[in-house]
């Protein structure tokens, strides 16, 4: 199972033809089974431009399927040592969405689709599984 981040599905919804978003679209066209996070949610949805374009996106992000941190407190704290993790080996991470994301790939067991630097940093410093064809 993968979990697509906000890069990947927001070039894939803009129709741009870059790895990633044609990689989403062989998963879709394959039955492979995908998803995403509350937090790649609320990224597409507040990069919209338009009130109708915010519906349209809703509308389809709602049907799909969604992977959740599990613990309210601990998860959190394991996204913040990712964080840590990359500090201490001079990499700096620039959204703490992304350690999120990452720790939620994680508890999930999934691999992730992505198109930001962010995500091949951490996976660096910690096992990260990426998607790749």
């Amino acid at each position: 199972m993968i979990l697509v981040d906000t890069s990947t599905m927001i070039n894939y919804l803009r129709g741009n033809d870059d790895d990633a978003a044609l990689t989403l679209q062989y998963i879709i066209d394959n039955n492979i089974p995908f998803g995403i996070n509350s937090f790649i949610y609320q990224e597409v949805l507040q990069g919209v431009a338009t009130e109708k374009d915010f519906i349209k996106v809703k509308r389809y992000l709602d049907t799909q399927r969604f992977y959740e941190l599990k613990d309210k407190k601990e998860s959190y704290a394991s996204a913040a040592k990712i964080y840590f993790q990359c500090r201490k080996k001079g990499i700096t991470i620039n959204s703490t969405i992304d350690c999120l994301i990452a720790q939620t790939v994680i508890e999930n067991n999934l691999y992730l689709l992505h198109s930001d630097s962010d995500f091949d940093n951490i996976s660096k410093v910690i096992n990260l599984k990426i998607f790749r064809l």
